[in-house]
C-alpha cells in the first residue's frame, strides 16, 4: 500500500510540474521576452490582422507573387501541416513537379525550365513555408508587371527590399507573404 501511495503521489507531482507549471512558465516567459513570436507573427495591415509571416498563403493571381506549392489540402492549410513525403524515385513527385513547372509557364511563357527555381515547384518540409529565393521572386517579376501595371524596376526594388539576410545556414529569402502585402499596398495607395 506505501509504494502504491508513493507512485500516486510522485505521478500526480510530475503531472503538476510537467504537465501544469512547465508548460504555465514557458507561456509566461515567451509573452514577456518574445511576445511577437509567440503570438504566431501577426502581420497588420491599417490595424487588422492579415497573416501570420510564418504560414505561407496561397497566392493564385497573376498580378502577386507566388510562393511555394503547399503539400496541404486545400492549399496553405495551417490545420493540415506536413509535408507530401514524397520521395525522389516517386513518380507522383516528378509528377507534381512537371504540372508546377506547366502552371509556370503557363502564367510566363518566356519562362525556360533552367530558370525556374526549385523553390517554385517543390513544396516545403511543413507544406506551409512563406519563403522563397530571391531568384525565385525575380523571375515572376515579368508576370505581375504585366498584370498589374508596375514597371519592372519598381516591382525589381520592391523584392531587393524584401530579401531577407542570409540566416543560420547562410541563405537568402524573400517571405512571399510579406512581399505581396507590400504590393497590394504600393497599388492600392
Amino acid at each position: 500500500m506505501r509504494t502504491l501511495r508513493s507512485i500516486f503521489i510522485v505521478t500526480v507531482g510530475l503531472w503538476l510540474l510537467v504537465g501544469l507549471a512547465y508548460p504555465l512558465a514557458m507561456t509566461g516567459v515567451s509573452q514577456i521576452f518574445f511576445r511577437h513570436q509567440a503570438n504566431a507573427s501577426p502581420v497588420t495591415v491599417n490595424g487588422q490582422v492579415v497573416a501570420s509571416q510564418n504560414i505561407g498563403q496561397y497566392f493564385n493571381k497573376p498580378g502577386y507573387f507566388w510562393g511555394r506549392p503547399s503539400a496541404t489540402v486545400p492549399p496553405d492549410n495551417p490545420m493540415a501541416s506536413g509535408p507530401s513525403n514524397l520521395g525522389p524515385t516517386n513518380p507522383q513527385l516528378l509528377t507534381q513537379i512537371k504540372r508546377q513547372i506547366h502552371r509556370l509557364k503557363k502564367a510566363d511563357p518566356g519562362l525556360k525550365n533552367s530558370e525556374i527555381p526549385i523553390s517554385l515547384v517543390e513544396t516545403s518540409g511543413s507544406g506551409l513555408d512563406p519563403d522563397i529565393t530571391p531568384k525565385a521572386a525575380m523571375i515572376q517579376i515579368p508576370r505581375v508587371a504585366r498584370a498589374t501595371g508596375l514597371s519592372t524596376t519598381v516591382l525589381r526594388q520592391l523584392v531587393q527590399s524584401h530579401i531577407q539576410p542570409a540566416g543560420v545556414f547562410g541563405v537568402r529569402e524573400v517571405n512571399v507573404v510579406l512581399l505581396n502585402i507590400a504590393l497590394y499596398q504600393r497599388l492600392h495607395r
